[in-house]
């Protein structure tokens, strides 16, 4: 079974997906990170965390807000935001701007670039390392002297399982 970081390049990851398996393992990369790091994973950091690895779609605060109502009352708009903005820092989810929204990072242990296929019917999100686009986009990026300060490339679409059932339907 691969790993997330190894699935998103591997076409047969969907078919074969082990999805408590991905969740576990991106929350036990996270306890070890913040444990290495010297942060702390609070439990409301850990549930809000949780809450965007229920599945691979990206998830907006106000979601997460109402899912964690039952679980602790006291939540609000802000106790979100802080943990976004922590689980952010260090690199446990990704922001999806186009979105406004949140996914799950499937390579947290090392500092990278993303590239994020967002399906615009099923909002799942795949992150994909794709140096050799992350590398001529830094290129572009280096001759027009630019500084930046984050780069993510989103692109929508259609997934691969979208696109099946809707070639299904036709026929």
């Amino acid at each position: 079974m691969n790993t997330p970081a190894q699935a998103s390049h591997d076409d047969s990851y969907a078919s074969e997906h082990d999805h408590k398996k991905c969740v576990s393992e991106a929350l036990g990369t996270a306890e070890h990170l913040c444990v290495v790091r010297g942060v702390q994973l609070t439990p409301i950091r850990h549930q809000v965390l949780e809450l965007i690895w229920e599945n691979h779609k990206a998830v907006k605060a106000y979601e997460l807000l109402d899912r964690l109502k039952p679980q602790m009352d006291a939540a609000k708009p802000a106790t979100i935001y802080r943990a976004l903005d922590f689980l952010i820092e260090q690199g446990l989810i990704h922001r999806v701007e186009s979105l406004n929204a949140f996914v799950g990072c499937r390579c947290s242990a090392h500092q990278h670039e993303q590239l994020l296929l967002i399906c615009n019917n099923c909002q799942e999100v795949e992150e994909r390392s794709a140096p050799e686009v992350m590398q001529a986009l830094s290129q572009e990026i280096k001759q027009a002297d630019f500084i930046v300060h984050s780069k993510a490339l989103e692109i929508h679409g259609i997934c691969v399982k979208c696109a099946q059932t809707m070639a299904g339907e036709q026929h």
